[in-house]
């Protein structure tokens, strides 16, 4: 399967889920129809923080929770959101989710642990990973690299521009 465009990581740092959430909203106002983004990182790392955020850029009013157990929850705004969590899945289950039909109309996908399962999806997706802190850095400081595949890297210019305020500088010290 073919990768598509890639381009450069953006890596940014947020101190509080607050910041997280922030900038998830910023990176949703870019979202189109059929968008599918993938969450990784360790248990705490900030996903569904993450999550909750980018469904407010989407104007969702109602609570975003964690579909750990359900696998599924979606929530309407400007765009339709489908959260899924597919940490208890195996590679074997995840066509039973059916993902090419949720994403007909005005849906965006967002996938908790999403990394497994990126060789089976298409070549458009924005990765995120969210890592915890280590050394001098608060326990609420993230440092999340941001990787536009596809048609996310067409908004390379955009994502970026969305993310100033939390962009890491060349040189500085990672989490």
């Amino acid at each position: 399967m073919s990768v598509g465009i890639v381009a450069a990581v953006i890596v940014v740092r947020t101190s509080s889920a607050r910041a997280t959430a922030q900038l998830a909203a910023a990176i949703a106002e870019l979202a189109r129809p059929t968008d599918v983004v993938l969450l990784s990182g360790d248990l705490g790392a900030g996903k569904t923080t993450f999550t909750q955020g980018f469904g407010r850029g989407l104007g969702v009013t109602e609570q975003i929770t964690s579909p750990t157990f359900t696998l599924l929850r979606s929530y309407e705004g400007r765009l339709t959101l489908h959260h899924l969590d597919i940490y208890r899945l195996t590679l074997d289950e995840v066509p039973d989710l059916g993902l090419n039909e949720m994403l007909d109309g005005d849906a965006v996908i967002l996938i908790e642990w999403g990394d497994t399962i990126a060789p089976l999806l298409g070549a458009d997706r924005l990765e995120v990973r969210l890592r915890l802190p280590s050394g001098d850095f608060g326990d609420d400081d993230r440092e999340i690299e941001i990787e536009p595949v596809g048609r996310w890297a067409a908004r390379d210019r955009a994502l970026r521009a969305a993310v100033a305020p939390w962009l890491v500088e060349e040189g500085e010290q990672p989490c």
